[in-house]
């Protein structure tokens, strides 16, 4: 994971991408108070593990992480768990949801309304949420948000707006429009890590939907559980059952993420179907790694086709760039996280610890205030309802999502 320290004044000129180590520890001498971190979207493992990313990482990583979880009990919650920074990446979580729908190298979003028929369209949303499945990185973590942060980002005609509308649970709201191709986006995520031993299961709650705007269909589909696995090899993968229905169709893909606890599994596997309701027959049969190739086979006369390549649209995909600096709200990640990011790529963790700790402080004080006075907090570009057996829905309050000041380049 390369990073790229910006001014917020700075032009586009000055935003260069460094992709050598020492480029990266000359450009990390001189930040300065004013300067804001991005660092390049995780894609694959051969991005992610570059030497680049080391510099996050404090030493004896493996060793440090059992140390942290031995006195916790398996089955426990890691939810209000606080992570010290030295397990951190120079990212909120917001950023990384944000990053999964429009960091990419190849147009994944515009080629969905594209498909001559439905079987076609559905084919290409399938590729497109398989896009949205990277590789993290072992041992470390993204910040988990504070309430009303946001992140804002865009990439060509697609913006996208998030939104941490709920602290406990951890609820994160996705607005996504691309008025030119004519699709929509709106999900919801919270995660339910559990420490369970060997590892971490996270269960990744909420749906998102795709919504094509031209043809009139909606895709809803759900998260497989994220598996952090200790030992024997310390591993990141994406686990269980997820679906992708569209119900104007009949079509539906239900794909089991081969990734889990026992060992022998084929841990990158995508295996799964594409059915018609209300028949449920089967139309194609989907196989292959979602961080490598996923093919359709055809049952109807055995033919196979590629849906999905994750190298092409994955590979050393482009760090975002910092266009317009007065644009930044003051609730963005890149400003809320700042000085911990600085801490974190300059390897000095009591800045990174001090710098936290201070953010987690002004979150706890807000919340005593608001109870204090009996007041609740609204989302501001989102409105929120939850019950129990429907679990949480956030709607956005806009019609669509304006540009960015934060630009992926093409």
């Amino acid at each position: 994971m390369k990073s790229t320290l910006v001014h917020p004044q700075a032009t586009n000129h000055g935003m260069h991408h460094h992709h050598h180590q020492a480029d990266a520890d000359q450009k990390l001498q001189v930040i300065t108070n004013n300067d804001v971190v991005i660092t390049a979207p995780l894609g694959l493992d051969e991005d992610s593990s570059s030497s680049d990313d080391r510099q996050y990482k404090a030493p004896n990583l493996l060793r440090r992480i059992l140390s942290l979880v031995k006195n916790i009990r398996p089955g426990t919650s890691l939810i209000s768990f606080q992570l010290p920074p030295e397990f951190n990446i120079p990212k909120s979580m917001l950023q990384i949801y944000g990053e999964t729908v429009c960091c990419v190298n190849k147009e994944m979003i515009g080629k969905c309304n594209e498909g001559k028929d439905p079987i076609e369209r559905f084919l290409n949303v399938l590729a497109w949420n398989l896009s949205t499945f990277r590789s993290l990185p072992f041992g470390v973590a993204p910040y988990n948000p504070i309430l009303g942060e946001t992140h804002h980002i865009s990439r060509g005609s697609l913006n996208v707006l998030l939104e941490q509308v709920s602290h406990h649970p951890p609820v994160s709201a996705l607005h996504a429009t691309d008025d030119k191709n004519r699709v929509e986006i709106i999900g919801c995520h919270y995660s339910v890590p559990k420490f369970v031993g060997n590892g971490v299961d996270t269960q990744v709650l909420g749906t998102r939907e795709l919504k094509l705007l031209n043809n009139g269909e909606n895709y809803v589909m759900n998260h497989p559980r994220l598996v952090i696995r200790f030992l024997p090899v310390p591993s990141v993968l994406w686990s269980g059952n997820v679906s992708v229905l569209c119900e104007q169709s009949g079509l539906e893909a239900r794909l089991t993420f081969g990734g889990g606890f026992f060992l022998g599994s084929n841990s990158r596997s995508v295996r799964g179907k594409i059915i018609l309701r209300p028949s449920n027959k089967t139309l194609y049969e989907i196989s292959g790694r979602w961080d490598g190739v996923v093919s359709a086979k055809d049952v109807s006369n055995g033919s196979m086709r590629v849906v999905y390549d994750a190298k092409e649209v994955l590979s050393g995909l482009k760090t975002p760039t910092l266009e317009d600096p007065q644009g930044l709200w003051g609730t963005d990640s890149i400003l809320v996280w700042r000085k911990v990011n600085e801490g974190i790529v300059k390897g000095r963790w009591d800045e990174a610890r001090e710098a936290k700790t201070e953010v987690e402080e002004k979150e706890r004080a807000l919340v005593r205030e608001r109870n204090e006075k009996g007041e609740s907090v609204s989302p501001k570009h989102f409105s929120i309802s939850h019950t129990i057996e429907n679990g949480w829905h956030c709607l956005p309050l806009q019609k669509s999502v304006s540009l960015a000041p934060l630009i992926v380049p093409i």
